[in-house]
C-alpha cells in the first residue's frame, strides 16, 4: 500500500474516533448519563451562570474552517443593544482567558471531559484566537497550523453545538 493511501485510512480513522467520541459524548448512556434533552436543560442552566446574555434572545454559530473554526454569537434582534453589548463584552474576556489557555468557563459548563477541550488548553500557545465585534455580537476566530489542534477545535465546537441544542448551530 503507497504511503499516501496509509496516510488517507489514517486520517479517515482518527475523524471517524473523534466522531464515536463526540457522538457518545452526547448521546444517552447506558450508566446513568442524562438524556440529551436534559443534558441541553443543565448545560442552558449552568451557561446563564457563566454567559451574562440571555440564550433565549441570541445564538451560538460555530464554523469548521480549514485551520479551525470560527465562534459567533449574536442577538437574534440586533436592534436589542443591551444584549448586543453583553454578547461582545464576554467573547472579549473569554477570548483573552482562551490566549493564556484558560477554558475555566467551558469547563464549568460542559464538563472537563469535553472533547477537545484538554488538547485546546494544552495547545493554547499555538492557537491565534481573535475577537472580532460584528453588526449583531461578536465573533472569535481560532486559527491554528496543528492539525490534532484543528481536530480538537472541530470536536470542541461539535460538542458546543450538541450541548446547546437550540441556541447553537453549525455555521
Amino acid at each position: 500500500m503507497k504511503i499516501e493511501n496509509r496516510r488517507v485510512l489514517l486520517v479517515i480513522a482518527a475523524l471517524a474516533v473523534v466522531a464515536a467520541a463526540v457522538g457518545g459524548y452526547a448521546l444517552i448512556g447506558r450508566n446513568g448519563q442524562p438524556a440529551l434533552a436534559e443534558r441541553q436543560a443543565e448545560i442552558a442552566d449552568k451557561g446563564q451562570q457563566v454567559m451574562p446574555f440571555d440564550l433565549e434572545r441570541t445564538t451560538h454559530r460555530f464554523t469548521k474552517t480549514a485551520t479551525g473554526g470560527v465562534q459567533t454569537v449574536t442577538a437574534d434582534d440586533p436592534a436589542d443593544a443591551q444584549q448586543v453589548k453583553l454578547v461582545r463584552e464576554h467573547l472579549a474576556m473569554e477570548a483573552a482567558n482562551f490566549r493564556q489557555g484558560d477554558y475555566g468557563d467551558p469547563a464549568s459548563i460542559h464538563g472537563t471531559e469535553m472533547p477537545g477541550l484538554r488538547e485546546l488548553e494544552q495547545g493554547h500557545s499555538r492557537i491565534d484566537i481573535r475577537d472580532t465585534p460584528i453588526t449583531a455580537g461578536s465573533q472569535v476566530t481560532y486559527t491554528t497550523s496543528d492539525p490534532l489542534l484543528i481536530k480538537a477545535l472541530h470536536a470542541w465546537f461539535d460538542a458546543q453545538v450538541t450541548d446547546h441544542g437550540r441556541h447553537a448551530e453549525h455555521g
